[in-house]
């Protein structure tokens, strides 16, 4: 979900992290050298198994179920704020995003005090959501 770690790969940037121009020409070629089909196909693979492992997990909502959304899910942990949820995780080296995310007006109408948001692309495996789902389970121990 949002990964910015340390492996055999390298350092990954997060699905939000603005790049130098410089390497703009390098995301393109690289994108198109994967071609955009065969990316949808691995990250719609990857949400409907976030989707999947998430839901088992016991007072966890998903917020926003539309059917034709994009790999990223934001989700709310009953009785865990979303920042100390992002904080545990972090020191586990899973890094997601928390907050409002640009939408307090429509979070304060349904009453939510912010959201955790995991967001899924090419450089994301099914063992990285094994690690968010782990990561969430100890959070969730902690509040218990």
């Amino acid at each position: 979900a949002n990964f910015f770690r340390g492996n055999n790969l390298g350092l990954r940037p997060d699905g939000a992290t603005a790049l130098p121009n410089f390497l703009h020409g390098f995301e393109i070629n690289f994108v198109e050298s994967m071609g955009r089909e065969a990316i949808k196909k691995n990250t719609d693979k990857l949400l409907e198994y976030a989707t999947t492992e998430l839901l088992k997990l016991e007072g966890l909502e998903i917020i926003g179920q539309a059917k034709e959304k994009s790999a990223i899910i934001s989700f709310i942990l009953r009785g865990c704020h979303p920042h100390d949820v992002a904080t545990i995780l972090g020191k586990q080296g899973v890094c997601i995003r928390a907050g409002h995310h640009c939408t307090q007006p429509i979070m304060d109408f349904y009453d939510i005090s912010g959201t955790v948001r995991a967001s899924f692309s090419i450089y994301n495996t099914y063992e990285d959501i094994d690690r968010l789902v782990e990561g969430l389970k100890k959070v969730v121990l902690i509040f218990k």
